[in-house]
């Protein structure tokens, strides 16, 4: 398969504090991770870099060959790195109140792992269909699923940056996991919420259905994200089952 990702400042803020990245494990399964940090200036750099970098180095160190090892994996490292990364943020004064979204997907030929906590998102998309994998832990989103908001109102809520649940602020975790069929024909998207606060789903699926490259889309999904504002950093990680070599 073939995997590209972008990660960018966007035009409002001064530091990036997404980090995204792949890797293989020793039987060649592919575990893909996006982090959207946040916290006091630099220490949401340090969160999300923290989780990527420990969850691929730990993946690279694996032998998992089946969904159900990989979901056991995941709940135990996901569950080791929040505790990495409160203990650093209690150690260290200017790393206090540090945290970071995760989704992750592990990348089988005909299924897909995927974990999530907090608003970074994940989605399948094929057969001009496009598929939300994950749930938004979110104030907004619970205000959505009460019928407190509407939908509409959900787009330009005051507290959309406000989250339920995170890696790395608390001793408690809470993580979502699922298990999806995939087909050649699909492409996997993992997303920082800079981009899905500046476009709707629709218009993500647009450029996905797009007859060009890889490359090209996730160019295409950064730049329009920065057209419409950029206020947040965009970080977009593509997947295409259909070409078999990664790139």
């Amino acid at each position: 398969m073939q995997i590209v990702f972008h990660s960018d400042i966007g035009k409002i803020r001064k530091n990036n504090q997404d980090y995204a990245g792949h890797f293989k494990n020793k039987k060649g399964i592919t575990l893909a991770v996006v982090c959207d940090g946040m916290g006091g200036h630099k220490a949401g750099d340090v969160a999300s870099e923290m989780a990527v970098s420990h969850l691929g180095h730990a993946w690279e160190e694996s032998q998992l060959t089946t969904s159900e090892e990989v979901t056991k994996w995941m709940l135990k490292h996901i569950s080791i790195e929040n505790e990495r990364i409160v203990g650093k943020s209690n150690q260290y004064s200017d790393l206090d109140g540090m945290g970071t979204t995760l989704v992750a997907a592990a990348l089988f030929d005909s299924e897909i792992v995927i974990a999530n906590i907090g608003d970074s998102r994940g989605y399948l998309y094929g057969n001009d269909k496009m598929l939300q994998l994950t749930e938004d832990h979110s104030l907004v989103n619970e205000l959505l699923k009460s019928g407190e908001i509407s939908s509409e109102a959900a787009v330009n809520h005051p507290r959309k940056n406000v989250l339920t649940r995170s890696l790395g602020v608390s001793a408690e975790i809470d993580i979502d996991i699922a298990i999806f069929p995939v087909g050649v024909e699909n492409s996997l998207l993992l997303c920082s919420d800079g981009l899905t606060n500046m476009l709707s789903d629709n218009e993500i699926k647009e450029i996905l259905k797009e007859p060009i490259s890889v490359d090209l889309k996730v160019e295409k999904l950064v730049s329009l994200a920065n057209e419409r504002g950029g206020i947040d950093n965009i970080t977009v990680l593509l997947a295409n089952f259909a070409t078999r070599e990664e790139q």
